[in-house]
């Protein structure tokens, strides 16, 4: 089983840092303008380093700027190997109260098969290649991944009395809170929970399989550390394997580059029973026929049920992702853009930026894991855990 270690981490100065205005969503649902914004909101705020932009190598200069925030007290790192509590609480999508609290530390890095970290959905290179080069550049973990751990009662062994060492509401509702666990004692019993069982990868698999990559590197070169720490152990962010802590929701899809006189309609019906069109859709429609089993077609003209065609399917995992995936290869060559939000996509349809979009069903926490404890994988891009840890609330240095 895989070893979960505390680590000396590294966050923003309380007294000196606003971590709403430091702290940012995840690099892969952020685009240019997001960037942009969030750079000019705090020079400080992590995306600075995260995606980096400046100089002639911007991963070298990343690194170089986090290493002068630690040198200017923007960044401090802690005295004692610690474990970080984090905890999300919000809103789900029904309006009932939700949270989501887990433990950030070193995790210890292995191949499928090898220690007991379990993957469960494909990547795609170019963005493995974007973290390898962040790694390169920075030798530290800006943001963590996101494991799943079966120990029962893990959850209960990271309830935390006192108040957080941060605490902040983000522009979507959703509240952070941090503490720091350094007490050895509890620290032990943390690591020895997690290690007792497998950790499922719920998020972050590129930045786990660059870490790997760059673990390898670093061997290669001669670089020696200790079993479970530095580039040997990834920064993970572990959550208990129950409903009450998790939020799953789909990742739609947006197709372009079709011939303009394909029939989508047609083409996709062969695969799934075309419904009734809906005139009106939001996400409470997108709800109310997802739990009638079917995906939606959106199209400039109206939204299309489809339920899937259950002898077409043979063979195929029961996951729309894997469903759809089937379905398009019948298709010409186009082009497949990811997308959150049924108001986003429908949005890019009728703006004529996508010739269509489908809306997906989630993938359940069950699917998720026996998957990943067969040895398979999904699709890229089948599940968004909800809501997302923030970038830049704890960053581990590699460098002990």
């Amino acid at each position: 089983m895989p070893r979960f270690l505390p680590f000396r981490g590294v966050h923003y100065a309380a007294d000196r840092c606003d971590p709403a205005l430091v702290t940012a969503p995840p690099y892969d649902v952020l685009d240019d303008r997001d960037r942009a914004a969030l750079a000019a909101a705090d020079p400080a705020n992590i995306v600075v380093v995260d995606l980096p932009v400046d100089g002639d190598d911007p991963y070298a200069t990343a690194g170089e700027t986090l290493q002068k925030w630690l040198a200017d007290g923007v960044l401090v790192r802690d005295e004692r190997p610690s474990f970080y509590v984090y905890r999300m609480t919000y809103v789900d999508e029904a309006g009932s109260p939700r949270r989501t609290t887990g433990v950030m530390g070193a995790l210890e890095l292995s191949r499928p098969g090898e220690g007991g970290i379990l993957p469960h959905e494909r990547t795609t290179p170019k963005a493995k290649s974007d973290r390898l080069n962040l790694l390169r550049g920075t030798d530290a973990n800006v943001s963590p991944v996101w494991g799943l751990s079966p120990a029962t009662g893990l959850t209960a062994l990271l309830e935390v009395d006192g108040p957080p060492v941060f605490e902040w509401t983000d522009d979507a509702g959703v509240t952070h809170d941090l503490w720091i666990v350094d007490d050895p004692e509890r620290v032990e019993a943390i690591s020895a929970e997690i290690a007792a069982a497998p950790v499922v990868i719920a998020d972050g698999h590129h930045r786990y399989e660059t870490s790997l990559a760059y673990r390898d590197e670093q061997r290669a070169v001669g670089r020696e550390t200790a079993e479970g720490t530095g580039p040997e152990a990834v920064l993970t962010f572990v959550v208990e394997l129950v409903d009450d802590e998790l939020t799953v929701l789909p990742i739609h899809r947006l197709i372009t580059g079709l011939p303009a006189d394909l029939d989508l309609r047609t083409a996709l019906g062969a695969w799934f029973e075309i419904g009734s069109p809906v005139d009106h859709l939001d996400a409470d429609v997108a709800d109310r026929v997802a739990a009638d089993g079917a995906l939606v077609l959106v199209t400039p003209e109206a939204a299309w049920p489809m339920v899937p065609r259950g002898d077409r399917f043979e063979g195929v995992r029961d996951l729309d992702t894997s469903r759809l995936d089937a379905a398009l290869a019948d298709l010409p060559d186009h082009d497949l853009v990811f997308q959150h939000g049924v108001d986003h996509v429908v949005e890019r349809v009728g703006t004529g930026e996508a010739q269509a979009g489908v809306l997906l069903r989630p993938a359940t926490v069950e699917q998720i894991v026996a998957i990943a404890h067969g040895g398979e994988r999904m699709p890229p891009k089948t599940t968004f855990f909800h809501p997302k840890p923030r970038t830049g609330v704890v960053v581990r240095l590699l460098d002990e």
